[in-house]
């Protein structure tokens, strides 16, 4: 585990709406935006449903689409969001 940093987390579509948010701060301790995603499926309901790891979930870091391993940095927006959003 790295030394603790802070991320803006956002949240869209059916995430916001289970998560009752569509953004938050974080402090964390993940080094990767997978391992920020497993640290917020731990938390419990609703992240647990809404972010499992057998739910086609996309990511993006800075507003660039992100996979499990990129690495995350101090003052980053992490972003999570169904496959399909409508417009």
């Amino acid at each position: 585990m790295t030394a603790p940093i802070t991320v803006t987390l956002r949240y869209f579509a059916s995430i916001r709406e289970a998560v009752g948010t569509g953004q938050e701060t974080l402090q964390t301790g993940a080094a990767t935006l997978g391992a920020l995603r497993d640290e917020l499926i731990a938390r419990g309901e609703p992240w647990a449903a809404c972010l499992a790891r057998d739910r086609a979930v996309r990511m993006a870091l800075n507003q660039t689409m992100a996979h499990d391993a990129t690495p995350l940095k101090a003052g980053a927006e992490a972003a999570f969001f169904p496959p399909v959003t409508g417009g």
